[in-house]
């Protein structure tokens, strides 16, 4: 009887990586593959890389580079964004074996079995890499992985997305990801209904832009998908993990009120708080109309988490832009803010844009957003000080104490006085929150 093969995952970069990097893993172990840390001496190392920052491409390359020197008898496969839109540089990395990018992930075990075979052969010519990355067609189809059936979290991701149309001026997203394209609803409820079957509480839809789902198929847009989700008897709680401004219309608002599992927590990504730097990052919508936005759910939930991303220091931002920018964020009262400094990505709109800022003037105008989004949150956090809240028990440590969240995604952790010896991973526990709870 052979040995099983062994493989590690490392996986850089967003929840969609995450999930794609879990789909695979679900494939290798159905052919037999053995999943390892990276420490247990794994045959193959699989890397899925990120490029949506400057810093993402550089870890990339970094941990690829680690990672052939550490396993130099290793097959080292590399696939992901940074390797999708610069697939000859990764492929000149010393050590790899096979470049993927986001598309074609399912030939893996057969790339995989040709690097075998040609390791095997007594005189084998100079290594060369398997390069296996090809452009996007502009009618692209969404790549069905396999199901995910092997998770152990309580909260699982169910992608339901890939790619953008969008093309803000900042983004290389559109040039790695492809163009926007849907996953089929009777794939996206057959997966959901696996995941339930194997105790998941919580399902968290993903995508690259979630809120595009169903423009390219008739009949079905993200609200439909919502309302057939909501039906499924299992599930505890569904969770939108990212939404575009312009795509939170009323039919959406109108399925989230209409399901008690659709958790109201909504990240809405706002980028700037200042119209001219919105139009020149070509993002649909002004100030006003985000303004708007959040009135319109906060009227019909009060208690909704909106969170959003803030990116700092975008060519030719004047200070003037970032102050507009401070005062709207502070009048948004957000429940978190993800903070980052603008990022020059080569072949996009604005890496050729004039008035370029020094990583200084980025990095103190990130400061001062945090500090401003850490004011918020506090405020924020302070309105359910004292409210008994529902939270969703996803690890017990050994004390006893239990971590969670609620469904406004407030992380919780209760103290092991509060347990009776009864609680347990998968269990919703309310109880009124005190702040030492709160895990920041």
């Amino acid at each position: 009887m052979t040995n099983k093969l062994k493989v590690s995952f490392l996986t850089l970069g967003c929840k969609v990586n995450q999930t794609e990097s879990e789909a695979l893993n679900q494939l290798l172990t159905s052919e037999g593959y053995e999943v390892v840390q990276e420490a247990a001496g794994p045959d193959v190392v699989i890397i899925n890389t990120c490029t949506v920052t400057g810093s993402g491409s550089s870890k990339s390359r970094k941990l690829i580079r680690r990672m052939a020197k550490e396993h130099p008898l290793s097959t080292i496969a590399v696939m992901g964004c940074y390797s999708q839109t610069q697939p000859e540089e990764v492929s000149q990395i010393e050590g790899v074996d096979l470049v993927l990018g986001t598309q074609d992930r399912s030939m893996i075990l057969n790339h995989l079995h040709r690097i075998a075979e040609q390791k095997q052969e007594k005189n084998p010519k100079e290594k060369t890499p398997i390069l296996a990355v090809r452009d996007f067609e502009f009618q692209a189809v969404y790549e069905e992985l396999p199901l995910i059936e092997g998770e152990t979290r309580v909260r699982a991701m169910l992608k339901i997305q890939d790619g953008c149309s969008q093309f803000c001026t900042y983004c290389i997203v559109p040039y790695a990801r492809g163009p926007a394209r849907s996953r089929s609803s009777e794939k996206v409820i057959s997966e959901a209904n696996k995941l339930l079957e194997a105790g998941h509480k919580e399902i968290v839809l993903t995508g690259i832009h979630t809120g595009a789902y169903g423009k390219d198929q008739e009949g079905m847009d993200l609200s439909k998908l919502i309302s057939q989700l909501a039906q499924l008897p299992q599930l505890l709680r569904l969770r939108i993990s990212s939404i575009e401004p312009m795509e939170f219309s009323e039919e959406l608002l109108t399925a989230v009120m209409s399901h008690k599992v659709v958790c109201p927590h909504f990240h809405i990504p706002l980028q700037s708080g200042s119209d001219s730097v919105l139009a020149r990052m070509k993002r649909p919508y002004g100030v006003e109309d985000y303004a708007r936005l959040l009135n319109r759910i906060r009227e019909k939930l009060p208690n909704a988490a909106i969170s959003t991303d803030i990116m700092t220091g975008f060519p030719g931002e004047t200070e003037l832009e970032h102050e507009q920018s401070l005062k709207f964020i502070e009048t948004c009262e957000f429940s978190g803010l993800h903070v980052f400094p603008y990022s020059r990505r080569i072949g996009t709109i604005a890496a050729d844009m004039p008035g370029q800022l020094p990583r200084s003037i980025k990095t103190a105008r990130v400061q001062e957003v945090i500090a401003l989004g850490l004011k918020s949150r506090a405020k924020y956090i302070d309105r359910f000080i004292g409210k008994s809240l529902e939270v969703l028990v996803e690890k017990i440590d050994e004390d006893g104490s239990a971590q969670g969240h609620t469904s406004n995604y407030l992380e919780i952790r209760f103290p092991s006085s509060l347990n009776n010896g009864d609680w347990q991973v998968g269990q919703i526990i309310a109880h009124p929150i005190k702040s030492e709870y709160i895990v920041w």
